[in-house]
């Protein structure tokens, strides 16, 4: 055991906790100041975590089977760039974005549809429940069996798994909006498509949004998830399950880590593109002022 390392990671890591309190309780006149503050915490954090990480696994000796130290996940990271960018494009770019489109895509217009049709309604709502209950490990092998062990089958899992979420936000979206508004749309001789497009979308977009926001992570797990079931020798869930019987434990966690920043980086786009969309909705301008 190697005292100071130990020690050393926990007094970084105590110091920069107390930074972070420190710095959440500065309020500026400068907006960028503001905006610097609460990019800072959060990088700060993340960094004494890695810091208080390294120092705890190697001065406690922990095997490297165990858990290896983020230094040398690093330099795997650094030394396997090929590797990790062709399964990740096979998991992200292929079968992520394409059946999160497709999944969400065909949620809304099935909403749509159930919005119109009282019998889809009372008919399809129970059954996209039920559905949306199934664990993935149970749909996977057989979405693997119909559509072959390249990444179309993983799309049929991701589509599976946020279509449902797209299809319960949108339809409760949809009926937020109150009688009133709607007796007034009437008063003013709007048709269906009218009021649809021009009171009800906007009044479900924050419902939308929610769902597009929990879809962005769901269709990432699904995938890799789906792909310890069957595929070709690449992706990020193949790598995983491989690399995991082979004993490289450091190629699992550079794969875990660009899983994250690819999960996260999808998340923040979703959520601009929400800002922009929404920036009328209470809980926009609230985030804003503060």
């Amino acid at each position: 055991m190697k005292t100071n390392l130990v020690l050393g990671a926990i007094a970084f890591w105590l110091a920069a906790w107390a930074t972070n309190e420190w710095l959440v309780r500065q309020k500026f006149n400068n907006p960028l100041a503001n905006r610097a503050i609460r990019l800072a915490v959060p990088l700060l954090f993340g960094i004494s975590i890695l810091v208080l990480w390294e120092g705890l696994v190697r001065g406690l000796n922990v095997p490297f089977v165990l858990l290896p130290p983020p230094s040398a996940i690093g330099v795997r990271l650094v030394s396997s760039v090929p590797t990790l960018w062709a399964d990740f494009q096979q998991t992200f770019l292929k079968a992520v974005i394409t059946g999160y489109a497709l999944g969400c895509g065909l949620g809304f217009i099935v909403a749509i549809a159930i919005d119109r049709s009282p019998f889809l309604q009372k008919g399809l709502l129970p059954l996209g429940n039920f559905v949306s209950a199934l664990p993935v490990i149970g749909v996977a092998p057989i979405m693997v069996m119909w559509f072959g062990f390249d990444w179309q089958s993983k799309v049929a899992v991701v589509v599976i798994m946020t279509f449902f979420p797209m299809l319960v936000n949108t339809v409760s979206g949809l009926a937020a909006t109150s009688s009133m508004e709607k007796d007034l749309m009437r008063t003013y001789a709007a048709t269906w498509f009218q009021t649809l497009v021009k009171l009800r979308l906007p009044a479900a977009w924050p419902f939308i949004f929610n769902a597009l926001k929990i879809n962005s992570t769901l269709a990432l797990i699904g995938a890799i998830v789906a792909e310890f079931f069957g595929t070709p020798i690449v992706g990020m869930g193949f790598r995983i399950s491989t690399e995991v019987g082979r004993m490289n434990v450091d190629m699992v966690w550079a794969e875990i880590a660009v899983a994250a920043v690819a999960g996260s980086a999808f998340y923040g786009v979703v959520a601009l593109i929400e800002r922009a969309v929404t920036f009328w909705h209470p809980s926009m301008r609230s985030a804003r002022a503060a």
